[in-house]
């Protein structure tokens, strides 16, 4: 079942884990949406570098730091995804906590290891 993924923290980097997650989202049928620092496409797909208003987000996975996210937080919760996926090194309990009061789970997991394992 394809899940609409928002990536927060996309880049045009091959090196990166999220171009790794968003290349692995969509060679699994996921539908994507990206945000990043900086303009261009992974798969076909823009990168956005502000918060476009979105619907139907199943998912939010995080590749950006705890000190970075403070601005995402009403975000990401207007957006109302069933969960966030803190991703190695985002782990955040202060955003998990209010994730938790807004009725969306917080997941400190890794994208890419849910992807091959089928948990995603």
């Amino acid at each position: 079942m394809s899940k609409k993924t928002l990536v927060i923290g996309a880049s045009t980097d091959p090196s990166r884990y999220a171009f790794l997650a968003a290349n692995r989202l969509l060679s699994h049928g996921h539908t994507i949406e990206l945000i990043g620092r900086d303009q261009g496409q992974i798969g076909g797909n823009e990168i956005h570098t502000t918060k476009p208003a979105l619907a139907g987000v199943d998912t939010v996975t995080m590749y950006i730091s705890p000190k970075r996210q403070p601005e995402y937080y009403d975000y990401i919760v207007g957006l109302k995804p069933k969960r966030v996926i803190f991703n190695p090194g985002t782990e955040n309990p202060e955003f998990e906590a209010l994730l938790t009061q807004n009725k969306i789970e917080p997941l400190e997991a890794c994208t890419l290891v849910m992807l091959s394992t089928g948990q995603y």
